[in-house]
């Protein structure tokens, strides 16, 4: 017994230089192996002047898969940093570069990336408070703030979320099994699917996320269950067609249940008429859920808050804070506007939030996600609103979306640039190329300009499809992306465009590899 009980005493001895615990070699090996990952990445973003280096995808797989061996014994931080600076850490897109302007997908905060290291480390999960205590707090005092900028009801509620996509989810299944109990008297979580269940429809515009085709094939509703509306030439959904198709709908005898409203469309940003759409939802007792992922940070903008009102009036709400709040990816927020409507989705385990904790007043926050492991991703946004303030956030965000129409604008100006969206409601901006004489043809020509661009380092911008056609797009979510930029960027394009449609580019994809 005196053996193994020394043998455990070494192996304790043994362990502590490899996690942060109260002892001196964990506190001492923690804060020089952050100093080695903080001098590391210092290095990179010293010498990153490109938002991508122009290695081919072939090219990074090969150095990626060359690097990814593991070690028996192990050997020092150092080493490794060292192992994936180029693989990995030079081979990344550089979000944060001022040219870097393709997706959703902002540069975070330092205020963000700080947090993140805190929520490593104490690496709390959030479904239970025995686990998450302080925590618990923080994020339900962040959702009572939030819904209340919102101007949601008293009854709101939420809960922070991986991002869009689950919190879509989250607001078509309430919409379902709330359709479901109300009007056949039937929960879906103890009985499953009702009859006439393939009846139930969802309305959104056709330009809606793709996650509300997803969620319905996922609810066990098909694709078939989402109905898409017609949008008008600022790419929002038509209100006469969505009267229309209600009333066709009905004609047929099937089920509308919800409606998904868009509050800044990937492409367009454009912002579905939330008032008018409300009044629908009323008229035909329908679920509204706000899908404002992107828009929704228009609640802290100083001259744009008008266009996201009617937010109060949904139902459920999608918020994204690694968008226009620039943190570090993942962090969503899920509303509501009557916290009763999550109770379809609690289930309770004993070992975790057992019915005497309620009665005790107890929050376990696993009542009211479909996540049971949960990070604590609300202090990013509490570091960020107290570092950086919420009047200074809203100034990133009326700046980004200026300089988006200062970039329409420019683009409007040439030629040979047809502007989808000449005055962005948001901070996207849509266009194709489109020289008058060329013998290429001109979707596959901005298909190459958009790779060109990338390859040489020049700028990443992102293609989409105008109308059936292929065209680009610049997602100006930086704020220190300044116009100047973007005219560098726009003769950029301009130039490799002529070049291609001249026929003075080769893109031999091998050559490219070797």
């Amino acid at each position: 017994m005196a053996i193994l009980h020394s043998h455990l005493q070494k192996n304790v001895h043994t362990y502590d230089s490899l996690f942060l615990h109260q002892g001196h070699k964990g506190r001492k090996a923690f804060q020089e192996q952050m100093g080695l990952v903080v001098q590391k990445l210092t290095e990179v973003f010293s010498v990153s002047d490109k938002p991508f280096n122009g290695q081919s995808p072939q090219q990074v797989k090969y150095e990626v898969e060359f690097m990814m061996r593991f070690s028996n014994g192990g050997y020092s931080l150092e080493e490794a940093l060292d192992d994936i600076e180029g693989p990995i850490l030079k081979n990344s897109l550089h979000i944060s570069h001022r040219k870097s302007i393709a997706h959703l997908h902002c540069p975070p905060l330092i205020s963000g990336i700080a947090a993140e290291l805190i929520i490593g480390a104490l690496n709390q999960s959030m479904d239970s408070w025995d686990q998450s205590t302080a925590a618990t707090y923080v994020e339900k005092e962040l959702v009572r703030q939030l819904a209340e900028k919102a101007e949601l009801p008293d009854t709101a509620d939420g809960t922070f979320t991986s991002g869009g996509t689950q919190s879509n989810y989250m607001g078509l299944l309430l919409a379902r099994d709330y359709f479901c109990h109300r009007n056949w008297n039937h929960l879906v979580q103890e009985k499953g699917l009702p009859p006439g269940f393939e009846k139930l429809r969802i309305l959104c515009s056709e330009e809606a996320h793709f996650t509300v085709q997803k969620s319905a094939a996922q609810l066990g509703l098909g694709k078939q269950a989402v109905v898409t509306i017609n949008t008008d030439d600022r790419h929002r959904m038509r209100i006469e067609d969505v009267e229309d198709t209600l009333t066709e709908l009905k004609a047929k005898e099937l089920l509308p249940f919800a409606i998904v409203a868009t509050c800044g469309t990937t492409d367009y940003g454009s912002i579905d008429p939330l008032y008018e759409l409300k009044v629908l939802a009323r008229q035909h007792a329908l679920w509204m859920h706000v899908d404002a992922a992107f828009g929704g940070g228009l609640l802290f903008s100083h001259n744009h808050r008008e266009n996201v009102n009617g937010l109060s009036l949904a139902d459920s709400i999608t918020l994204d804070f690694h968008k226009l709040f620039y943190q570090p990816i993942s962090c969503g927020l899920f509303l509501v506007s009557d916290r009763k409507n999550l109770r379809y989705l609690s289930y309770h385990a004993d070992y975790l939030n057992p019915v005497e904790d309620e009665e005790e007043g107890i929050s376990n926050l696993v009542n009211k996600s479909v996540q049971t492991t949960k990070r604590f991703d609300a202090l990013k946004v509490l570091l960020t609103f107290k570092t950086v303030g919420t009047s200074l956030l809203g100034k990133m965000i009326d700046d980004t979306i200026e300089v988006a129409r200062e970039a329409a604008k420019q683009l409007d100006e040439r030629a040979e640039f047809l502007v989808e969206n000449p005055v962005p409601e948001l901070n996207t901006v849509v266009f194709r190329f489109q020289p008058q004489t060329t013998e290429k043809d001109t979707d596959e020509l901005n298909r190459l300009i958009q790779q060109e661009l990338l390859y040489q380092g020049k700028a990443a911008i992102s293609k989409t499809s105008i109308n059936g056609r292929t065209g680009l797009k610049f997602t100006l979510l930086n704020p220190r992306t300044n116009l100047q930029d973007i005219k560098e960027v726009i003769n950029d394009v301009e130039e490799i465009g002529r070049e291609i449609a001249m026929g003075g580019y080769r893109f031999d994809k091998c050559e490219r590899d070797s």
